[in-house]
This record gives structure tokens, sequence and C-alpha cells, in this order.
């Protein structure tokens, strides 16, 4: 369920040990063996060169089938050992992602540069960003370290235009994205291009994380990414948790609260949360006089759902920006995509959904008709400005991708133009009749959190 990116030499065996972990952690396969045999197996991975090892405990010695009260004590004592296995994890966590020390001056400039400011610096700085999840994935989007030089035209650019808002996240290429915007950033000769550069990155929920301390060491190593040995320390502007977990949401809640407190970040968001969750986060970090700054969720022309549930409208409600991922729906509304054309990779998947439905596609070639059609209204318009455009009209901050120069021109023109409230009124109608690619029933992300009964994730 993670997007797994940047593979060289040197970290295959890494992510071998990644899926692996990932496998033997997965709490519902826990879950599912307790209440079934009565016991669960209690794992405590030891690194070695070869293997992870680990060993199997018995949670009680026996119990009746229909002993209600029994087996509740059972699956309290199954969650409890489970996370406490969960938590020994973290001794190897360097396995799984790469943990670069900060240096001591680094650390002293951060303890001592404590800010609770009010609301995101980033807020205001760009109407859109630049999502960085291409670089450094190779699975997904092809990453070759031969186009290092086309990325930085892209960060030089969006710096020119006093629009280089960037995303990105630990887990994009292990750790690549960040350790590219932070020798980019670090490049700059000028001070007030330094000031202009706004990086939001993001924690990962893995299983073994179930502290807030976590949260705190995880942001650290991001901040060593980012601001390459030698440079001057600066800040997170915007620390995101990236999915919800099904335990310890609360922990990582605090741990966000712990990394703003401590100066590490200028402001805090969350990623993949529902309205149940959103909420949640919200009311816990206002009560140490934190604002929750965003809340970052999958959203485009077709992909609606936080529009159709109320998210939306609850993020609005609470003053918590919308940040919207993939609003160019993964590449199929630029318009390069029909029945002859099409992605290679996993998105193969994507386009036989969009393009060989019930409809045979046509629903699909009716939206991207239509968004030429307003394309046409506004010169030089292209159809991924059209996407962006739709995302901004409903009230969100977009952060699309951009690989190129000519990618990254494209996007940011379209702040040069807006919809009209008729062309956003077409491009719903035909929206909505298009096949959804992807559904939240069908996301891999957890629903709940197991302890709380929280609804965690529903768009």
């Amino acid at each position: 369920s993670f997007h797994i990116t940047y593979i060289e030499k040197q970290h295959k065996k890494r992510l071998q040990n990644l899926f692996f972990t990932m496998l033997v952690l997965n709490l519902k396969a826990f879950l599912l063996f307790a209440l079934t045999c009565n016991s669960a197996i209690a794992f405590t991975p030891l690194a070695t060169s070869n293997a992870i090892k680990y060993s199997t405990t018995s949670l009680s010695s026996s119990s009746s089938d229909n002993d209600n009260a029994e087996n509740e004590t059972t699956r309290r004592k199954f969650f409890q050992t489970a996370t406490a296995a969960a938590a020994a994890t973290t001794t190897y966590s360097n396995l799984l992602l790469p943990q670069p020390a900060l240096a001591t001056s680094t650390s002293n400039t951060l303890a001592s540069a404590v800010q609770v400011a009010p609301k995101a610096s980033y807020r205001g700085t760009a109407p859109m960003g630049l999502g960085a999840w291409a670089w450094g994935d190779s699975i997904f989007w092809g990453y070759n370290p031969k186009n290092d030089q086309d990325l930085k035209e892209v960060f030089n650019y969006a710096v020119e235009k006093n629009l280089a808002f960037f995303d990105t996240a630990e887990l994009y290429g292990l750790g690549r994205s960040e350790t590219l915007l932070g020798d980019f950033r670090n490049e700059l000769t000028n001070a007030d291009d330094v000031e202009k550069v706004k990086i939001a990155t993001k924690f990962a929920a893995l299983p073994y994380r179930t502290k807030a301390d976590d949260v705190v060491k995880a942001c650290k190593a991001s901040l060593a990414r980012l601001n390459p040995k030698g440079s001057i320390t600066k800040p997170i502007d915007l620390y995101q948790i990236h999915f919800p977990n099904a335990w310890a949401n609360e922990d990582y809640w605090d741990g966000l609260a712990m990394c703003y407190e401590q100066g590490l970040v200028k402001a805090v968001g969350v990623s993949n949360y529902g309205v149940d969750a959103t909420r949640a986060v919200h009311e816990k970090l206002a009560a140490r006089g934190i604002p929750l700054a965003s809340n970052q969720i999958q959203m485009s022309l077709l992909y609606r759902f936080p529009l159709e549930n109320g998210l939306v409208d609850v993020c609005k409600e609470l003053n918590v920006d919308v940040l919207s991922y993939s609003p160019l729906a993964l590449g199929f509304l630029t318009g390069k995509y029909d029945k002859e054309t099409r992605p290679s990779g996993p998105r193969k998947a994507i386009a036989k959904v969009l393009l060989d439905g019930e409809d045979d596609g046509s629903n699909f070639n009716t939206l991207i008709q239509t968004m030429r059609d307003v394309a046409s209204n506004h010169p030089g318009a292209t159809l991924s400005q059209v996407a962006v455009n739709w995302t901004r009209s409903k009230g969100t901050i977009p952060i699309p991708g951009a690989r190129s120069l000519k990618q990254v021109k494209q996007n940011l023109a379209a702040l040069e133009w807006e919809l009209s409230g008729e062309e956003v009124a077409l491009l719903d109608a035909a929206s909505v009749k298009v096949p959804s690619y992807a559904t939240p029933e069908k996301a891999f992300f957890t629903k709940e959190d197991i302890n709380t009964k929280l609804k965690m994730f529903d768009s």
C-alpha cells in the first residue's frame, strides 16, 4: 500500500526488507490469526546481514470460543503485545528509510529556534504547489538520476516565478526526493531566492512506528536530507502525516505537536484523512494551541469523492487548507492518452477502467472533449491547466507534478486565468458520468483506528 521508490543497487536489500516487514506487521493478518487461533505472532525483528528473524508467542493458554469475556481479554492482550513488538522495530528502522544524522550545530540551531507561529508560512506564498513524488520514484514514474538536471530546471523556474512551494515525502524515492530538493535549494546563491522556497514533506505512518517520538525522529531525518551538511538549517514549512495507520494515530498527532513546539517545523498538517479524523486531529492540536494547517487529499475531475462526502466542506469550516494531489489524475487529464496511446507500468490498469469499461470509454472521451472546448475559450490554455483550475475553482490548492521545464511552465501558467462559473458547471456535468478509476472502498488506506474506532479515511 505504499509507493516504494528510487531503487538503486545499494537500496535493493532495504527494499526487500521493507516488503517483508510490511507483510509480517500487517495488523489485519495479526487480528485474523488472533481471533481464529487465540494466539498471535509477536515479532521481534532483528536486523542481520541476511534476514529478519522472528519469534512467536502465545497470548493465552486456552479459552472457550463461546466465552466472549475471555476472548475480549485475549484481544486486548494481543493488541498490547503487537504494539509492543511493533515499537521494538524502531531499533532497525534504518533498514526501511535512510536516517541521516543531524550535525551537532544543526541540532543546536533547531533547539534554539522554537517557533509557535500562527498558521502556515506556506499559506499565501503560492496558490499552487509542485508535487515531487516523481523525483526519485523509479517504479511508478521511471525516475532516472540522469534526469536530475531537468528537475533542477523545474526547481529554478519555480523559484524565478516566486511559486516555489514543493510537496515531497520521506517515502518518495526513500528520501531521494527530499535530498534533491535540499541540494537544489542549497545551490541557490541569492539569499532572497532561498527564502522563496517553501517545502512540505510527510511522515510515513508505518506499522512499526507507534510513538510520538517516532514522528520527531523522522522529522529530524527529513530535515537532514533537506538541509545538506554545511548549509544553514531551515525548519520544514509544512510537516504532514502521510496516511492514517491502524493504531497510534493520536500518538502521531502528539508527535506533530512536538515537532511544532521544538521549532522543527513551521506548520503541521495531515494527508488522506477523512471527515471524522480531520475533526479529531484539529481538536487535539487546538488543545495545545496549534492550528491544523492542511489536509492533503486526492481530488480531480476523475476523483470527486471529497466534494461529495463533505470532506472539503469540513476543511473549510475548520479553516484547514485542502491540498489536492493528483489533480491531473496521474496524467489522464492531460489529453495524451486514448485507446491507441496508453501509459506503461501500473497505470495500465487505470487506462483499462477509463477506456475499456462498460461505456467503452465514451464518457471519458466526452470529458476530454469538454476540457478541450473550455481550453479553447482561453488562448494558449492546455488541458492540464483546465484540470488544475477546476481544483482551484473548488477552493483547493492543487499540487500537480512536474518533471520537465515544459510541464512546470504549463502548470504555473494556469494561474494566469480562471474558469468561469459556466465552464465549471460544464466540467462538473461531464466528469460525474465518467467511471471512477478508484473508489474509497477499494483504497489501501486504513479505514478505522482499531483501538479508538475512529473513522480515519473516507475519500
